[in-house]
């Protein structure tokens, strides 16, 4: 895997990943602005509308005609809260150039142009978005926001995000706010869109056998020339030094349901970038393998949860604690998951640990070029937190972590909220 960027024009960039373990090439568009209360609604009905149709596929029945005449190429898009950011997605896979029944056709370039026609070409009826569209995506979006509480864990976890940032960019639900719908037409999204896709950090992405050309094809595809050069609208996720709270903040809230959620939000307060890895192998042991003090402890020795792990979100420097409980064992439960978090305070945690931790680690790492959307995933997360560590690299850092690098980072970790939903 041999990965490379190029400067395409101030505040965009191509990134080429070369791989020869498949025979598809896989195209990424990347869109990353700043969540914000005033423009996180725009953004998924923006989302939500590019899918739609372009200036020459002007509906989903075009794209997808395209997309089956092009050898059965797959589209797919989406949307990402990532730190403090907002990232529109868009994905277009196809054959690679060297497996094509026939020769002389150049399908890359081909998927190139047809995906950057869709992310930069929308199509408009009447100098917006077509209403129909629009009026479709509203009423998508408001049944998506209205039946979050659908998936209770997610819901939870997602609650407990919202209580712990309140008043900040991250604390928002990614798809935004029924109330901001109703002021939305086809001409002021498409206002909107223009200053976006002027402002934004854009990122495209090349994985599989790529020919020389693939540079020159970007410089000259007539959607790129249209963009301007900016100085990207977005916040580089650097969460050092994170404020440890002296006291939970407890909620409980109650709604139709079987089974307890249980949700910690731990900050995390690191010194440097190095200990990153550090805090990944002390969520392992803690809660993010079958091996981890929560699931052995807390699920299978005292049957206190049907699901108890934890994971890192490595853009805001918090851990998150999840279990489903019996609602009756919210007292015991609570208990013993603060223990697993003195204990590893107190060192109690073996070499065993520290071992299967770095194992599953490093397992996970080397799977990163398995697939070319994980492949594309990591050198994202690279380019978004501005770092530069190759996956040997990333490896051997986790390697190197030791006893005392977790301990330091078991000491500098707090519960800042406890969420339970309950019926």
């Amino acid at each position: 895997m041999e990965y490379q960027q190029t400067e395409i024009k101030k505040g965009i960039k191509l990134h080429t990943i070369h791989t020869e373990k498949f025979k598809t090439n896989l195209i990424a568009v990347f869109l990353t602005t700043k969540l914000d209360r005033q423009t996180v609604t725009k953004n998924a009905m923006i989302s939500a509308l590019l899918r739609r149709g372009s200036k020459t596929m002007p509906s989903q029945e075009e794209i997808s005609k395209q997309m089956e005449e092009m050898y059965g190429a797959s589209f797919d898009c989406g949307l990402d809260k990532t730190g403090d950011n907002q990232v529109f997605k868009f994905y277009l896979e196809t054959i690679n150039d060297n497996f094509l029944p026939q020769k002389g056709e150049d399908m890359l370039k081909t998927s190139l142009e047809k995906l950057l026609e869709i992310v930069l070409n929308p199509y408009l009826e009447d100098g917006g978005f077509k209403t129909e569209y629009v009026e479709q995506e509203k009423n998508n979006i408001q049944q998506r926001i209205e039946g979050k509480i659908d998936n209770k864990a997610k819901y939870a976890l997602d609650r407990c995000i919202e209580e712990m940032y309140k008043n900040e960019p991250f604390g928002l639900y990614k798809f935004g706010y029924v109330e901001d719908l109703a002021s939305m037409d086809g001409k002021n999204l498409y206002s909107y869109y223009q200053e976006l896709i002027n402002s934004c950090k854009i990122d495209l992405f090349v994985s599989g056998m790529i020919n020389e050309d693939i540079k020159q094809n970007v410089i000259e595809n007539e959607n790129i020339k249209k963009l301007k050069e900016r100085n990207p609208n977005y916040i580089i996720p650097k969460e050092l030094n994170k404020s440890l709270p002296e006291k939970e903040n407890i909620v409980t809230e109650s709604m139709q349901v079987t089974q307890g959620k249980l949700i910690l939000g731990l900050n995390v307060c690191l010194t440097k970038e190095e200990q990153r890895y550090d805090v990944l192998i002390y969520n392992s042991i803690l809660g993010g393998s079958a091996n981890s003090k929560m699931f052995q402890n807390v699920r299978e020795k005292a049957h206190l949860a049907y699901v108890a792990s934890s994971s890192y979100l490595r853009y805001k420097n918090n851990i998150f604690i999840n279990c489903g409980i019996e609602i009756g064992n919210y007292e015991k439960a609570l208990e013993l998951i603060q223990k697993q978090i003195e204990d590893m305070k107190n060192g109690k945690f073996t070499q065993e640990d520290i071992d299967n931790a770095k194992k599953g680690m490093i397992s996970a790492i080397k799977t990163i070029d398995d697939e070319q959307d994980t492949g594309i995933t990591y050198y994202f997360g690279q380019e978004l937190s501005q770092s530069d560590v190759s996956v040997e690299e990333y490896k051997k850092r986790i390697e190197q972590v030791s006893k005392d690098d977790i301990m330091s980072i078991a000491n500098n970790v707090a519960v800042h909220t406890i969420y339970f939903l309950k019926n």
